[in-house]
């Protein structure tokens, strides 16, 4: 019985790099495209929202 062949690292890096690309064509299949005049500025850190409720709400 001989042993079992190892694929070589360019190989299940060019695999990896497929499954990579399959996915993300997926998704981009399936979402909705982006309205650039909706979405927050690249920038943009949370959610623009003034906090309530807790003790930083000042007020």
């Amino acid at each position: 019985m001989s042993a079992p062949t190892v694929p070589s690292r360019p190989r299940v890096g060019l695999v990896a790099l497929l499954l990579v690309a399959a996915i993300l064509a997926v998704d981009a299949l399936r979402s909705d495209p982006v309205d650039p005049f909706t979405v927050p500025a690249p920038a943009a850190l949370g959610s623009g929202q003034a906090p309530g409720g807790a003790h930083c709400a000042g007020g």
